[in-house]
């Protein structure tokens, strides 16, 4: 399975975060999965194909020019794609992702992770979205997708969309156990 994980480039954020990309990197190799992601060399996003690669899997990192040209990507994987734009890499990403993972991150991270719920909404993309909620990181964000079910923004199916979980051993089954979803979902995403 190809699965896309999205997460941070900052090398100074706290250990906790390294450790759960380390392990999710070790998990998707050992179980034979090949790692989708952003094909920079810092901070989670280089830790978590490092630790996939060791693990002898398959990374395929996908990278805008423009941040391959100031020397962020990462030299050693198995395929580094270049794109034009942020756009671009986005798109390439999720196309070729079968699930996707959201580990911690900043705002990349998050415009990330809203396009993939807002194309799962109308039907476009249709794989599991599982965001690991590593000490805590998420609960405000899990608050307020459901904040936007309860005032009625989104429809009480579209909970169905992501599921959260607290580490990375709980990932490929929360991605096993995922509601079947298809592009059928365009008839219910407007409220």
């Amino acid at each position: 399975m190809n699965i896309c994980v999205y997460c941070a480039s900052s090398d100074k954020v706290a250990d906790a975060h390294f450790d759960t990309a380390q392990r999710m990197g070790q998990i998707l190799a050992q179980a034979g999965h090949r790692l989708i992601y952003g094909g920079g060399a810092k901070g989670l996003m280089g830790c978590i194909a490092n630790a996939a690669l060791n693990n002898g899997g398959e990374v395929v990192g996908i990278i805008p020019r423009f941040m391959e040209q100031v020397e962020w990507a990462h030299r050693g994987l198995t395929e580094l794609v270049l794109v034009d734009d942020m756009r671009e890499r986005k798109h390439q990403m999720l196309l070729r992702a079968e699930a996707v993972v959201t580990l911690s991150g900043s705002c990349g991270t998050l415009e990330e992770l809203a396009e993939a719920i807002t194309l799962k909404r109308l039907g476009l993309y249709c794989g599991p979205i599982i965001i690991v909620n590593t000490n805590g990181f998420y609960h405000h964000l899990q608050a307020l997708l459901n904040q936007m079910v309860d005032e009625h923004f989104m429809r009480p199916e579209h909970r169905q969309m992501w599921t959260f979980v607290d580490t990375p051993e709980q990932v490929l089954p929360a991605i096993a156990s995922t509601p079947q979803w298809d592009s059928g979902a365009i008839k219910y995403a407007a409220v």
